[in-house]
């Protein structure tokens, strides 16, 4: 009898004991707390895990959304030096009671934990437009905004360009950049960080590119060796050297478009075509624009085998520095003409064989009779001119012992024949009686 009672003795505490441990598992035996709450990122996350009324705990695990995070020796504490937003998550832990002679396997209701964001990733913008003209000013601004609980706080700034640093960290949340040229083109981004360095987030990638205008473009005229004739090919080469792509390409003759291309990453562009009539012949040019500005080449002459046509200008610039030269030009023409015709437009005598004027003032014209005479004596002609006043008139025998004593003057004028115009010469004879007094034309 007393052997039986000393046999069901263990069986009375055990059924005692699961009396108080109902079953292993999920019990209020063991349970998790989690501090500070509420909890923002870059904060220390502390994690405990304690039995009822702090039984001690053995092989203690922590669980995170069910997945096993960690398992501390000796303590019954996890800590997190820096949480972040993954972080956030339902924890648990589970842990080993001991009761002589079993040992239990508890596990702690689940906790939720979650991390607050202390300030969203910045966001880099350009002003004023991330594809700004060469040689403007640039400004690049990271933006971002601290959590109300913790606007206390002092945030850093860094701005970086593919894998170099343009600012170190520091209060100023812009940069500006002046005078932006095409090398400053590509990938910015910036940095934010907590002050200690705890919580750092970088913005996405801002593609920065600087538009440059084109430069003027040269064009080229690729055929035969010699001038083209019709049915032959014709190429059309147009260049830009510099210029923010995609540039187009515009191909003018004369002053009519009769082609374009597009270089979508820059470079050249050409247009083909076949002669197909003496129009196609001219003047060629193209033009390079960008959405930036718009450049015009100087024009180029393409000719035909057996055409002429001429290389003229299709800009009417040329003129303007020209007018005022062709302008004067043609006055010193002018005056130069008017000079060297006005002789000939007052006909007269020269001025050393005008005669003198008569006493009274009257100037008398001057005759000369000339006859022809017979052959043998050459065609030689002889006059004598006399002059007299008009008061000679009434004095006749006064006139004609003047006449007597007036020295005669003799010309010689040859007369050619019809057949002897080409190699003779002409010799007149003229005898002039010169008059001191006032004259009257006698022919003789």
């Amino acid at each position: 009898m007393n052997v039986a009672i000393f046999r069901t003795g263990p069986m009375l505490l055990w059924t005692a004991v699961l009396l108080f441990v109902p079953c292993v598992g999920k019990t209020a035996w063991l349970y998790l707390q989690a501090w500070p709450n509420p909890v923002f990122e870059g904060d220390a996350l502390t994690l405990q895990c304690q039995g009822w009324k702090n039984t001690p705990l053995s092989q203690v695990k922590f669980y995170r959304d069910g997945k096993f995070l960690h398992s501390p020796k000796k303590t019954q504490t996890l800590s997190m030096e820096a949480a972040t937003v993954q972080s956030s998550g339902q924890y648990s832990c589970t842990g080993q009671v001991m009761y002589i002679p079993q040992i239990f396997t508890l596990t702690s209701e689940t906790v939720m934990v979650q991390v607050q964001e202390l300030f969203p990733p910045p966001v880099l913008s350009a002003s004023p437009s991330p594809e700004p003209r060469e040689g403007s000013l640039v400004t690049l601004r990271c933006q971002t905004k601290l959590h109300p609980l913790r606007s206390t706080l002092r945030l850093l700034f860094s701005f970086h360009k593919d894998s170099h640093t343009l600012q170190d960290r520091g209060p100023h949340p812009e940069l500006c950049i002046p005078g932006v040229k095409e090398g400053d083109s590509g990938l910015y981004w910036c940095e934010v960080a907590l002050k200690g360095g705890q919580v750092q987030k970088q913005s996405p990638q801002l593609g920065v590119r600087v538009q440059a205008p084109v430069s003027c473009p040269v064009l080229t005229l690729h055929h035969g060796p010699t001038d083209p004739a019709v049915g032959d090919m014709v190429q059309l080469l147009c260049e830009a050297q510099r210029g923010s792509p995609p540039i187009l390409y515009l191909f003018y003759l004369d002053e009519k478009i009769v082609g374009n291309h597009s270089a979508p990453c820059g470079g050249n562009a050409s247009l083909l075509f076949p002669v197909k009539s003496e129009q196609d012949a001219g003047n060629y040019s193209c033009e390079a624009e960008n959405g930036v500005s718009r450049e015009r080449s100087e024009p180029k002459k393409l000719s035909l085998k057996g055409s002429q046509v001429l290389s003229i200008p299709t800009s009417s610039n040329w003129l303007v520095p020209w007018l005022p030269v062709s302008l004067l030009g043609m006055m010193v023409i002018a005056a130069a003409l008017l000079v060297y015709l006005r002789p000939w437009r007052k006909a007269g005598p020269l001025p050393s064989q005008i005669p003198p004027p008569a006493p009274g003032g009257e100037q008398c014209p001057l005759y000369a009779n000339v006859q022809h005479q017979k052959e043998k004596d050459e065609g030689i002609v002889y006059s004598v001119v006399h002059r007299t006043s008009k008061r000679s008139e009434a004095r006749p025998a006064e006139f004609a012992a003047e006449r007597k004593d007036s020295p005669i003057i003799y010309a010689e004028v040859r007369c050619l024949q019809p057949s002897e115009v080409s190699s003779k010469e002409v010799n007149i004879r003229s005898t002039l009686q010169e008059s001191l007094g006032d004259c009257e034309e006698v022919l003789c």
